[in-house]
């Protein structure tokens, strides 16, 4: 039964460019639609795990009404890449071969700059609220992770979320934590309406919403070699892990309003 959450699939079609220097070496492509997507890797660094923490925090974005480009399922053939020059990117690409993730590419979109941009007091603390909630550890001044495109802000690159699961260890322990790190994030000075933001995420996340979200997750990506688990059986400490989080939001939005 298709919901909300279901993504479409399309085929990469040409490789245009790697997007910057680093492990993820995420590429500028293009699709058999006949649109351009940055494309992230199952074969980079943090494998299916980035890839999935990529998904399930853009999908809780959306779910929440925040704006992100429009994730699409990219399947990469087994003959792509093979006349890729750069033997780094080769590998990378046949690495990859199968299903990927790829967001819509927004063209002369700009990186958001907290110096030239005022982001009003809601917007922030609705930000600031996912990514405490989704333990993302990659929105800081450093890196902020969100672009201005028509005017607006879009939510990008959520691959650094969810990193209990990189350990697969004391799940229970890392959904109850205060999440310290938001400290660090490049919106909390304008986000003084995180008490008013719980409430209403709080209704909007169902447990039917979770559950469709982390159905998303395909079943070729949670085969993992390093744990007898059944796909089902991960699939439902990702649910167990965000539902036991939105429970308990009370303790990372108090460590939110303690770091202003």
């Amino acid at each position: 039964m298709k919901n909300n959450f279901d993504l479409r699939a399309v085929t990469v079609t040409r490789y245009i460019t790697p997007l910057r220097e680093g492990g993820s070496l995420p590429a500028l492509a293009e699709a058999d639609d006949d649109y351009k997507y940055v494309l992230k890797f199952k074969g980079a660094g943090h494998g299916v795990k980035a890839l999935i923490a990529e998904l399930i925090g853009g999908q809780v974005a959306k779910a929440l009404g925040l704006q992100l480009p429009e994730l699409v399922f990219a399947h990469l053939d087994e003959a792509f890449g093979r006349t890729e020059a750069d033997e780094e990117i080769q590998d990378l690409l046949q690495f990859s071969q199968g299903l990927n993730l790829a967001l819509h590419f927004l063209s002369g979109a700009i990186t958001f700059d907290p110096v030239v941009t005022q982001v009003d007091a809601k917007l922030a603390s609705q930000i600031v609220w996912l990514d405490a909630f989704i333990t993302n550890v990659d929105r800081t001044f450093k890196n902020t992770n969100m672009l201005i495109w028509h005017k607006e802000l879009w939510l990008i690159d959520h691959g650094a979320c969810l990193y209990f699961h990189h350990s697969w260890t004391n799940w229970e322990q890392h959904a109850v934590s205060p999440f310290k790190l938001i400290k660090d994030h490049v919106l909390l000075p304008q986000a003084s309406v995180l008490d008013e933001v719980d409430a209403e995420f709080k209704k909007l996340l169902s447990a039917t919403i979770l559950t469709d979200i982390v159905n998303t997750i395909p079943e070729e990506w949670l085969q993992w070699e390093d744990t007898d688990e059944t796909p089902e059986m991960l699939r439902n400490v990702y649910l167990k892990f965000l539902t036991k989080r939105l429970n308990h939001s009370e303790i990372f939005v108090n460590e939110a309003k303690n770091a202003r």
